[in-house]
């Protein structure tokens, strides 16, 4: 199977790694095969290394280190934002997060409600295996 994510000019990518954790930057420049030069709308460009960034499958077009208002120009008729919350890997780290910010009682409340709804499928089953049988 080829590989469809390649580290090009304007490639999302996710950063995995470091103080910029979880955030979406795209690629404006390859410096050397190790490091590229990423920017977002609200960070400073800086060089990053590959090994701190995870490749999406969402690609911009914009030509070699734009300015800052031409990439969120172009980020914004892309709608990198909206992609990237509707794409499965997207809504994965939003269901992380919002479960990571629960307190003790909400996960209580998850509990009771995976409880009640495994006995509604087992009554429901049992239901189903006795008309099958009769």
């Amino acid at each position: 199977m080829p590989f469809k994510r390649y580290v090009e000019i304007g490639r999302v990518a996710l950063v995995n790694y470091g103080k910029d954790y979880g955030r979406l930057v795209v690629i404006v420049d390859v410096i050397d095969q190790n490091r590229a030069l990423v920017d977002a709308p609200d960070m400073v460009r800086c060089q990053m290394n590959f090994k701190r960034l995870s490749l999406t499958d969402i690609k911009i077009d914009i030509k070699r280190v734009p300015k800052k208002k031409t990439l969120i120009e172009a980020m914004n008729a892309a709608d990198v934002k909206n992609k990237w919350e509707n794409s499965s890997w997207g809504r994965k780290l939003i269901v992380q997060k919002r479960r990571a910010s629960l307190n003790d009682f909400d996960r209580f409340k998850i509990m009771l409600a995976k409880i009640k709804k495994g006995g509604v499928i087992r009554q429901e089953l049992s239901k189903l295996k006795k008309q099958t049988a009769s």
